[in-house]
């Protein structure tokens, strides 16, 4: 019998998260205050994260030990299972050997709690209370509410509103495990009331449930913001996923990948996967090594987006960050895949997009449906929404290799589940789903909106 799932201990569990910024060729360029445009110092940051954090966002060590609380929790999900894609190399009929790894194994079902538990760890042994957030299709929300419960932390969570119509049940499961969530932009806060009085119809985005969570956060002293992609630390925590799957590559008998790949929205995944095998590349152990971020066609950010200074948030609260930006007061298109509507991409990905590092992607959601559709009927997970596009990714990856005859290893990160998705999968099915793309022109006429921002 060939094997199909590759499986580590738990004693096997990382016992450090992997800081790339050790190992870059040059350094990423700092976040800047929004008045002066001058370097800011962690002391800025302190108002919204514990010291902790802070530190770890600024490090230049390689390797930051994960605290033993931190990895006990851990080893619930963790190790992942990594699995070999037999059936969707069967129904490809594809010489390239496709593994994947599958995060939906988690109490949350996504990825998301590799970095909601170690955010509330850090938060409660600094004595915070309560932690607000917020969430786009709803994985981090619940993730963060999962997390703070096992912390005995409140946890208020801004949802976009688009998706807090479209998964309905996102919610129930955030109020189970004790969280407050409301629809975002909301009347409870300055920011949500003045979206609300320039459009009453908005949809909401991540910059704008950014904003709202970032207000409630500042005007009380009992506690934090935590956010569940971009900043460096929240990047750094997610690497658990490829150093993981590294060891399982090498027990199932494989050197390093040949392509490896991971959905983008903000960052997190994709790094989480793709950072401790670009490691490998930086380091010259394999210089062919493609990695490939897969982003939604409405909301190209690492494809179309300029790299610039601009600010994390829609309503301009946050340091003004080093980034690839579709500018941030876009609201992107009503997708499905929620989790991906984000209008900036991560600064270290967006650093290393620019030094050549990675490469980027853009699919509609119709062919990434259909993607996800194939993955279900041959694997038998069905995908969330965003977990789709880097399918779609890995789908034309093996295709390509069908044409070359090639036996490449390509790598991917399945992120999680769809299980509270299935409106988005009868949208598919009806022929329902709309492709939304985002043209250059649209872009830059975006961008001048902001007026001038400056560049990195």
């Amino acid at each position: 019998m060939q094997p199909r799932k590759i499986v580590l201990d738990d004693r096997e569990t990382p016992q450090h998260w992997y800081n790339i910024q050790a190992d870059l060729p040059v350094p990423m360029p700092p976040p800047l205050h929004p008045g002066t445009r001058q370097p800011i110092g962690p002391d800025a940051l302190a108002p919204l994260f514990p010291m902790a954090l802070i530190m770890q966002e600024v490090s230049r060590e390689r390797w930051i030990e994960i605290p033993d609380e931190v990895r006990d929790i851990y080893t619930m999900w963790r190790p992942s299972p990594l699995y070999r894609a037999r059936g969707l190399e069967k129904a490809l009929d594809t010489p390239a050997r496709i593994y994947y790894k599958w995060e939906g194994v988690s109490p949350a079902g996504s990825h998301k709690p590799n970095t909601a538990v170690p955010q509330a760890y850090y938060n409660k042994i600094e004595g915070i209370k309560r932690i607000t957030t917020e969430t786009g299709a709803g994985q981090w929300g619940t993730a963060l509410s999962f997390a703070c419960q096992l912390f005995g932390l409140e946890c208020m969570v801004y949802m976009v509103k688009i998706s807090f119509n479209q998964k309905p049940y996102r919610k129930a499961v955030m109020e189970t495990y004790g969280a407050t969530c409301i629809a975002s932009p909301s009347d409870r806060t300055e920011a949500g009331r003045g979206i609300l009085a320039a459009d009453p119809d908005c949809p909401g985005s991540l910059g704008i449930a950014i904003s709202e969570a970032v207000e409630d956060a500042v005007k009380r002293e009992d506690t934090h913001y935590s956010l569940g992609s971009v900043l460096n630390h929240v990047l750094l925590h997610q690497t658990v996923v490829g150093l993981e799957a590294e060891k399982q590559l090498q027990k199932a008998g494989e050197a390093l990948p040949d392509v490896v790949l991971g959905c983008f929205g903000g960052g997190s995944n994709f790094a989480g996967i793709a950072f401790p095998f670009l490691r490998h590349k930086l380091l010259g152990e394999k210089d062919d090594m493609r990695i490939v971020a897969c982003e939604p066609a409405s909301c190209p950010t690492l494809t179309k987006g300029p790299y610039l200074y601009d600010f994390g948030d829609s309503v301009g609260m946050t340091p003004l960050l080093p980034m690839h930006t579709l500018g941030h007061n876009f609201v992107p298109a009503k997708i499905h895949a929620g989790g991906l509507r984000y209008h900036g991409a991560a600064p270290l990905a967006s650093h290393t997009l620019k030094l050549g590092l990675i490469e980027a992607a853009a699919f509609n959601q119709v062919e990434c449906f259909e993607a996800g559709v194939m993955f279900a009927r041959a694997e038998g997970i069905i995908p969330a929404p965003e977990t789709t596009h880097v399918i779609r990714g890995a789908v034309n990856e093996a295709l390509r290799c069908k044409e070359s005859g090639e036996e490449k290893v390509i790598c991917f990160n399945a992120t999680g589940h769809g299980h509270f998705d299935m409106a988005s999968y009868q949208a598919y099915f009806s022929g329902q789903l709309e492709e939304n793309y985002l043209t250059d022109d649209m872009v830059q006429a975006n961008i001048r909106k902001m007026g001038d921002m400056p560049k990195p």
